[in-house]
């Protein structure tokens, strides 16, 4: 297997099986890249055409948490899926925005520990 591929085996590793699934799911897909000083880089591929409350969220989370700290950014918390988006959303779609959350709380918990 190759790194690359191995490495996003290993990212996926990090989430229980429905968290992954919802991830997939949504076409979205979330990846950090740490920083010598400790911080993080969001990256975001929002692939559904449609997925505007996606592409909203991701761009919300890498304007607000990269440059932060892995550690800090391991503390976000999905109830700003329902701050932000208030009730203007379906569950199902508020359940894929809160597996986005927890992707990258994920990447940074497992980016602080490394």
């Amino acid at each position: 297997m190759s790194d690359k591929l191995q490495q996003l085996v290993d990212m996926f590793q990090m989430f229980d099986p429905a968290d992954r699934t919802n991830l997939l799911l949504d076409d979205a897909y979330a990846w950090a890249q740490k920083h010598p000083d400790g911080t993080l880089k969001l990256y975001f591929a929002v692939e559904n055409p449609s997925g505007i409350s996606a592409k909203a969220l991701a761009a919300i989370l890498d304007k607000t948490l990269s440059g932060l700290p892995a550690s800090e950014i391991a503390t976000v918390n999905t109830d700003i899926v329902e701050k932000i988006f208030r009730q203007n959303i379906s569950m199902g779609k508020g359940m894929g925005l809160m597996s986005m959350v927890q992707a990258v709380s994920a990447l940074a918990k497992a980016a602080a520990n490394s």
